[in-house]
């Protein structure tokens, strides 16, 4: 029994190595007896369970956090105060708060079981010289493996036989078009895309068959290596959550210090320690943001919603602001920055070059000549007989289902039946109107394939496409404008396809071959004999992105393409987007291969300065995130195959592509797009810059209301006077306030030229020092205003309840008139239009309604110890608001700016 094979090096051995390696046969595969005993050693062929955590432990996860430890001590102290309504309602938001979070993770683990489910499927192997099915999870190394088209590989498989044989990889190291495959060994440090000789787990096969060694299995396969990948890939809290801990951690160490600090100073100035003790637990009370967890839930909860209205949907909450932070956004190309559907983008003739209109699959689109005007192809002119070769001589299928259309198939094959299609040439029609008699396949030796067909007028025609040099070779004239001859000019040909290739265009050659009477369709029949009919240039279609990523530029936001593609065909898309200003200049565009030689001290700088990075392995993307990372960027990683999902994982902000992604990509995301459009991305990236800038002006707006009670208790305390606002009126405040007034701000609209402001600084704290001079600017007016009118109704000979009645008042009108102004941090709250959002109008008209309750009705007078007063005191409580608005209104005139 051999060894356990490593992982790779079988690329570069030849067969008969690897059978004495592995101690099989090429025939007759393993014994039943000898593939037991590999199963029971190397076990099943399946991506090993991750060790999680079970639901008890996730759930208690989502407790640890300073932010929850503040309310749960919110909570407590209501709960001693018996104010047991208000301690329901603190304890409610954790346990909502808990429950969320807890969703939200369960979801995202279901990463890792995806990746395990793309390797279920069943397979053919021959053991002991006969063939028979077997399950995936029972292949062993040294299994002999058949394969055929429409299949998906089972294990690692290296090559021992091959008959045209193309395997789509998209999905594994982003190349877009299938890759051929044949048994010829290939270097040992080959990177996985150019291993011709190796199957991959997970693949797809789209043409021909084959039979294939186990080389490796489960956990050992080019699968199971992203697999370890994805589930060693950090993740990274957001800059919002990280934020908030250290505020968290902040503020609950000030609030104890202040709650000590107040009980005391009273117990050094002769109070009575219960007495005491309720001011510092009011003090507490008083500084604890009640409503800032509730905040921060429903403002993102609002931004996924907005984002789902433009075709982003948000996975995970917190990712909803880290889009807001993004200053690099890393994107693969196929099917994110392109369609990941080859279309023919022109046709050449002799008659000069044809542009074709439309993108990917869906048979829409026109042709056009040369002069600009719609291409004629009812004649018998070289466009139609190159139209027709791409469609006749064809083995590929093009169908629409629910909608879409999609290709069974070679891509490149699919991309001329679509061109066809465009002006009428459907693959059915053709072949009722060209039945086909017989064929010569495509190989990657002969490099062409030819078709014989009943012409139209009862003789037959061969129709020919390949590869340039090869079709062009074979042409003794060309097709002219009139169905006619004309001498063949190659180095025109051959030039024509030099310009489309440099465009980053894959190009075919096309021509046919008249035949009188019966003559069979050989390959000796056709050199010297073809005619030229024309050029088919195709191309992955890239995306209208390109506007996006110049308005993610104007924002401060860098973007880069990380493909698996070649370095030739990403510039080329590269250059259509405007990622590159022509001709790539000397590290611009970095391959697998320039990476992996670059040094650690090389490699932040090299980064930061490439825009494209092809050929590109899963791991290498995974460490060029990590590398950004490292340099304090905030990235946002997009892709939409299996390859790409270690790097989604790992970055800030995955972005995964909703139609044409992989599952797989899809878990291991945080955001999706439903129209894998990368403008989509732009639209995020302000929704998200709208959400932070939301849960700003609710922190400037809440934080001065808490100081300021906190501050009241305090002077109270140190100067030994009477409490101006009890604990259980600071819980009014608190809870009222944060609910009627300060949640309407989540649904504050994006304030103008949003995405003109560079991304905010990671390293910058929530409160900045401009933002915290406002918040203690407010607190002070807030603390002078109460204690000059707490002070004025007692000497106007109000009773206590009524003076603290005014005091209460007094704090929700300020933090009204406030409200209008934090609407904006550095504009007038006028120039926004008031009815932008009407939130805003209703929930201070539903305060004003419950402070009206507070103070009148004898109900909520008995239980908060108010009492009603008049409207002089009203009038007092205006007039010092109106003050206040005043006085921030002109530190934002002549103070520093907070946004």
């Amino acid at each position: 029994m051999p060894a356990r094979p490593p992982g790779g090096g079988h690329h570069a051995l030849a067969v008969h190595e690897v059978v004495l390696l592995l101690e099989t046969d090429t025939i007759r595969g393993l014994t039943d007896d000898e593939a037991a005993a590999r199963l029971a050693r190397f076990g099943p062929n399946v991506l090993p369970a991750t060790a999680r955590g079970g639901p008890l432990r996730r759930l208690l996860r989502q407790f640890q956090n300073p932010l929850v430890y503040i309310l749960v001590a919110a909570g407590l102290v209501t709960l001693l105060l018996a104010e047991y309504v208000d301690a329901a309602v603190i304890f409610g938001v954790v346990v909502v708060n808990a429950a969320v979070g807890f969703l939200q993770e369960s979801k995202a683990e279901a990463a890792l079981d995806a990746l395990r489910a793309m390797v279920r499927t069943e397979a053919r192997v021959v053991r002991g010289g006969r063939q028979r099915p077997v399950p995936s999870d029972e292949i062993v190394p040294g299994d002999l493996v058949l394969v055929e088209a429409g299949e998906k590989v089972p294990a690692d498989l290296r090559l021992a036989r091959a008959d045209e044989l193309r395997v789509d990889e998209s999905a594994l190291t982003g190349e877009s078009l299938p890759v051929r495959k044949d048994e010829v060994v290939v270097p040992d440090e080959a990177p996985v895309a150019d291993r011709r000789n190796v199957l991959y787990s997970g693949t797809l096969l789209t043409g021909g068959s084959g039979a294939g060694i186990a080389v490796a299995t489960g956990a050992e396969t080019e699968l199971g290596r992203i697999h370890r990948l994805v589930g060693g890939a950090q993740v990274l809290d957001t800059p919002l959550t990280a934020k908030l801990a250290r505020f968290s951690r902040v503020l609950t160490v000030a609030i104890l210090v202040l709650a000590a600090l107040t009980f005391g100073v009273g117990l050094v100035r002769g109070e009575q320690a219960g007495q005491t003790f309720t001011a510092a637990v009011a003090l507490a009370v008083g500084a604890i943001p009640e409503g800032l967890p509730a905040a921060v839930t429903i403002t993102l909860a609002i931004g996924v919603a907005r984002m789902a209205r433009r075709r982003a949907v948000i996975r995970r909450l917190p990712a909803v602001e880290t889009l807001g932070s993004t200053t690099v956004i890393c994107t693969d190309k196929t099917g994110t920055l392109t369609e990941n559907q080859m279309t023919v983008q022109a046709i050449w003739t002799v008659g000069g070059r044809y542009e074709v209109s439309g993108g990917g699959y869906t048979p829409v689109g026109e042709i056009s000549d040369p002069d600009g005007g719609p291409a004629r192809t009812g004649e018998d002119g070289p466009l139609r007989w190159s139209l027709l070769a791409g469609v006749a001589c064809n083995d590929a299928r093009l169908e629409e289902r629910e909608g879409r259309w999609s290709v069974l198939g070679d891509p490149t094959e699919g991309a001329m039946l679509v061109v066809g299609a465009k002006v009428g040439l459907r693959a059915e029609q053709v072949a009722e109107a060209l039945p086909r008699l017989a064929e010569i396949p495509f190989s990657s030796e002969r490099q062409f394939m030819a078709t014989l067909h009943h012409g139209r007028d009862g003789g037959r025609v061969v129709l020919v496409k390949g590869a340039v040099e090869r079709v062009v070779e074979w042409c003794g004239a060309a097709l002219d404008a009139d169905g006619g001859t004309v001498a063949l000019d190659r180095s025109a040909v051959l030039t024509a396809a030099g310009e489309l290739a440099g465009e980053g265009l894959r190009v075919l050659a096309t021509a046919l071959r008249r035949v009188d009477g019966d003559e069979e369709l050989t390959e000796e029949k056709l050199p010297g004999n073809l005619v030229f009919t024309g050029l088919q240039a195709m191309l992955d279609p890239p995306r209208a992105a390109a506007e996006a990523i110049e308005s993610c530029r104007r924002a401060g936001i860098a973007v880069k393409m990380i493909t698996g593609d070649h370095r030739a065909t990403a510039s080329a898309i590269a250059v259509r987007l405007g990622l590159l200003a022509g001709e790539p200049g000397p590290g611009d565009v970095l391959s697998g291969v320039d990476l992996a030689a670059l040094s650690d001290a090389d490699r932040p700088a090299a980064v930061a300065r490439a825009s494209v990075f092809a050929r590109v392995s899963p791991e290498q993307k995974l460490r060029l995130v990590e590398a950004l990372q490292a340099e304090g960027q905030v990235v946002a990683m997009t892709g939409d195959g299996v390859n790409d999902a270690p790097a989604l994982r790992q970055a800030d902000i995955g972005v995964a592509m909703g139609r044409s992604g992989t599952e797989v990509a899809k878990e291991a995301s945080d955001m999706v797009l439903t129209d894998d459009d990368f403008a989509t991305i732009e639209s995020a990236v302000e929704e998200g810059r709208g959400v932070f800038a939301n849960l700003t002006k609710f922190i400037t707006w809440t934080l001065p209301t808490n100081t300021g009670e906190g501050l009241v208790i305090l002077v109270a305390v140190m100067f030994g006077a009477v409490l101006p606002i009890l604990p259980s009126q600071i819980l009014w405040i608190n809870m009222t306030t944060a609910v009627l007034l300060g949640l309407t701000l989540a649904f504050e609209p994006k304030e103008p030229r949003i995405m003109d402001r560079p991304p905010r600084d990671p390293a910058q704290p929530l409160l900045t020092t401009a933002l915290v001079v406002r918040i203690l600017l407010v607190s002070a007016l807030l603390v002078a205003g109460t204690w000059w009118l707490f002070e004025w109704e007692l000497a106007a000979g109000a009773e206590l309840a009524q003076a603290r009645t005014t005091a209460v008042n007094l704090f929700v009108t300020v933090q009204t008139f406030y409200l209008f102004s934090c609407r904006s941090l550095s504009r007038s709250p006028w120039r926004l239009g008031l009815l932008r959002n009407r939130w805003l109008i209703g929930g201070v008209l539903a305060q004003a309604l419950a402070q009206a309750a507070l103070t009148y009705l004898p109900v909520l007078n008995t239980l908060f110890r108010t009492a009603p007063i008049g409207v002089d005191a009203w009038l007092r409580i205006v007039a010092v608001a109106v003050a206040v608005s005043a006085v921030v209104a002109l530190d934002k005139r002549f103070g520093r700016r907070l946004g």
